[in-house]
């Protein structure tokens, strides 16, 4: 029998205690290859604990944490080869170009000279950023340091990748750019590790999240397994051919679903041809609800679960605990969840 294939990135149990301060309590998450997990919690949560460890900078005093199968502690030497870790602040060297930071970079990497062109090459095309290799570094852009900063991660090709607010400053358009690059590098195969405080960029991106606070893990999923976690329910919108007919679904609906719960109720916009509602229906439910608006002669165009939001989820997670949600944890970005 063949081995089970072991996560990209998996934390069991893992606890940091300094004295009776701990910093991290019990954190159990993964990732598998060509994932994206977003990784989000105020200030103080225990982020930056959980990745100074991943990278093998810190020991933890409890659990373990591995990386394609390779022990954060006992594998130190291996986890720099499969690690690529972009911190929040990006370190540049006066008077030198982009080629020559990234030179300078793939030597302390130990890449050979003759390879060491060639990755550089690869690397900025990557990340779409080739035109900038004759550009001194402290000429660029916000956005193009960031680029450079995720090629500067990529040199000695790693399979996992820890990215510390990759989008933080960026304008609308650079960030764009950004939301794209990471997709492209889950679509190669890289496991990504990002965080944020911009939640609707992670939101468009991530497969799976986990909300830190206070150290310990609040909730770990997708967006929608999370907020069903929440408040066992999920939210539906369907919507029609003729707008006229949007009252008598609403109607319709809510005599469906009130009965299991009383204080659920549609909400129409006639103007849209939208009903949406909330319900902790089974599937099956579903296919009935939908089954008798046909029977009713209303037309369908559409019926389908509204997607979650990220910073709804997040604000729910953390609402007990009082000094969590830090005014600067939740920054607010406008935008469709559209890649």
């Amino acid at each position: 029998m063949s081995k089970s294939k072991s996560p990209a990135v998996e934390t069991v149990a893992l606890t940091k205690r300094y004295g009776e301060f701990t910093a991290l309590d019990q954190l159990s998450i993964s990732a598998e290859a060509g994932q994206i997990l977003g990784f989000i919690g105020p200030n103080g949560a225990g982020k930056t604990t959980t990745i100074r460890i991943l990278v093998g900078l810190l020991r933890p005093t409890e659990g373990s944490a591995t990386i394609a199968g390779a022990d954060c502690v006992r594998d130190a030497r291996k986890i720099k080869r499969l690690v690529g870790y972009m911190p929040d602040i990006f370190g540049s060297y006066d008077n030198m170009r982009v080629t020559e930071y990234l030179d300078f970079f793939g030597a302390a990497y130990a890449i050979g000279r003759r390879t060491r062109r060639q990755r550089i090459a690869e690397v900025l095309e990557t990340t779409s950023s080739s035109y900038m290799q004759d550009r001194y570094v402290e000429s660029l852009s916000h956005g193009m340091k960031q680029r450079i900063g995720i090629a500067r991660t990529l040199l000695h090709d790693p399979q996992v990748l820890i990215l510390d607010e990759p989008a933080n400053g960026l304008d609308p358009q650079a960030r764009i750019e950004m939301r794209g690059l990471l997709l492209r590098l889950a679509g190669m195969g890289k496991t990504l590790i990002v965080t944020s405080h911009i939640l609707p960029e992670l939101a468009r991106i991530c497969d799976t999240v986990a909300i830190i606070t206070k150290g310990k893990l609040r909730a770990f999923g997708t967006q929608a397994e999370i907020m069903r976690k929440i408040t066992q329910r999920r939210t539906f919108e369907s919507q029609l051919v003729d707008n006229s007919q949007v009252e008598a679904a609403k109607d319709l609906i809510d005599k469906v679903i009130k009965p299991a719960s009383e204080d659920l109720r549609a909400t129409a916009s006639p103007t849209e041809g939208l009903v949406r509602f909330e319900t902790d229906f089974s599937d099956r439910d579903l296919s009935a609800l939908l089954a008798q608006l046909l029977e009713k002669g209303i037309a369908v165009a559409q019926f389908r679960e509204v997607a979650t939001d990220l910073e709804d989820a997040f604000l729910s997670v953390t609402a007990n605990d009082s000094d969590a949600a830090e005014p600067a944890a939740v920054a607010v970005a406008d935008g469709s969840k559209t890649a």
